[in-house]
């Protein structure tokens, strides 16, 4: 392998490189972004649930205010037995006060209901701050590592990115263009092995006179199908 096809294939591993980091820096801010999605799923279940304690607790303060007045309204009407004149006005007042009663009754057991879904759902708030409390725990514990992880990602990146800048400027510029000229459409895939008379970038099969002239030559060789720059898999770049 020459100088200048030695130099390439290193170029294309460190853009490799470079590119393969992304992905990996993704994946671990993924990781965090499920545990936050919990957290926001339970901190949504929260309100809502508070919203309903407050719904539950307001409809039960008017059915109070509403059974003082249905008491008032009661001695209203034992007052006015008194002043009864006929039968009818008799049983009207007790057609009044039997609704009233009715009323009350509704009103009590609308009280109990109210009573044990504010009870239910406090119950459930209670268990849902305490799974919260234990998700933000744990999301705190996991940013510390995964920023860490990152961190780590990053100056492995830098090291890639210096290296690749002390190599490129050793590279002849006409390679260098040659090669970045390849990069525009064939992105990190611009060099790659060559294995079972393969180019390993298009997959296409080069003929056996193709193979052979590749074999002889000295010079940076490209694939005839895609026009990448291939190299001899059976040989590997000194360290």
């Amino acid at each position: 392998m020459n100088k200048h096809l030695e130099q390439l294939v290193k170029l294309s591993k460190f853009d490799q490189d470079i590119v393969g980091f992304e992905p990996q820096i993704k994946t671990q801010n993924d990781k965090l972004n499920i545990f936050l999605k919990t957290v926001d799923e339970l901190n949504g279940k929260i309100t809502k649930i508070c919203v309903e304690i407050d719904d539950a607790k307001s409809k039960r303060m008017k059915n109070d205010i509403h059974l003082k007045e249905l008491a008032e309204k009661i001695k209203e009407i034992s007052a006015k037995y008194d002043m009864v004149k006929n039968e009818k006005e008799a049983k009207a007042l007790q057609l009044e006060e039997e609704i009233s009663k009715e009323q009350i009754s509704f009103a009590n057991n609308e009280i109990v209901r109210l009573d044990g879904i504010a009870t239910s759902k406090e119950q459930l708030l209670e268990e849902l701050k305490a799974e919260l409390a234990t998700e933000e725990s744990d999301v705190e514990e996991l940013r510390a590592a995964i920023s860490k992880n990152i961190e780590e990602l990053e100056v492995k990146r830098d090291v890639v990115y210096k290296d690749k800048s002390e190599l490129v400027e050793k590279i002849d510029g006409k390679i260098l263009s040659f090669y970045e000229k390849i990069k525009r459409w064939a992105g990190n895939t611009a060099v790659v092995e060559l294995k079972n008379q393969a180019c390993y970038g298009c997959h296409m099969k080069l003929t056996n006179r193709a193979y052979s002239d590749f074999l002889v030559t000295e010079e940076i060789f490209t694939c005839p199908h895609c026009g990448r720059i291939i190299y001899k898999a059976e040989e590997s770049l000194a360290e």
